[in-house]
């Protein structure tokens, strides 16, 4: 009986389904984002190459700095796993770091989204220049609000723990 009462406390209420409603929500959450990423993917791979004005993709896209914002974009997947890790071993200087270090490397892909952004406008690729530009900018502009919204979560999370609000 003490351990459904704890299983509770941790992890709310259960849903018809027998999941926890929190966990129930998180999956509706991350299911609602695939489908939309998806579609956003979808539709920029269908005009991709359908560039009427303007430069083609091939002709401004900077491979080996994609690469690199790619890296730390997957680098701070790593350090929140390692958040997460000195998070359940109740490591509260690890997790401040490692939360913080993942803030940063987020804060770093967008400022490299923001140069990258200025740089093809600077090289005639504005959002209302072609389909591929159109659909480029909505896809990247999306997924670089995510990234904000993500780190400024985590900078929430960095404030409460350092308050001690959580334990």
């Amino acid at each position: 009986m003490a351990d459904t009462a704890v299983h509770h406390a941790d992890h709310g209420h259960h849903s018809s389904t027998g999941l926890s409603n929190n966990k129930l929500g998180m999956w509706l959450f991350l299911g609602s984002e695939c489908l939309l990423f998806g579609g956003l993917i979808s539709t920029y791979m269908l005009y991709r190459g359908r560039v009427s004005n303007g430069p083609h993709p091939s002709a401004i896209y900077d491979i080996p700095f994609t690469s690199v914002s790619s890296f730390v974009l997957l680098m701070s997947s790593l350090t929140m796993v390692l958040a997460v890790s000195a998070a359940h071993k109740g490591d509260d200087r690890n997790t401040h770091l490692w939360v913080t270090v993942t803030a940063l490397l987020g804060a770093t892909f967008v400022g490299g989204q923001v140069y990258e952004f200025t740089a093809f406008y600077n090289e005639g690729m504005g959002f209302t220049t072609s389909l591929f530009s159109s659909s480029f900018y909505v896809l990247t502009g999306f997924h670089g609000v995510h990234v904000t919204v993500g780190i400024i979560m985590l900078m929430s999370t960095v404030g409460i723990l350092k308050r001690s609000k959580v334990p």
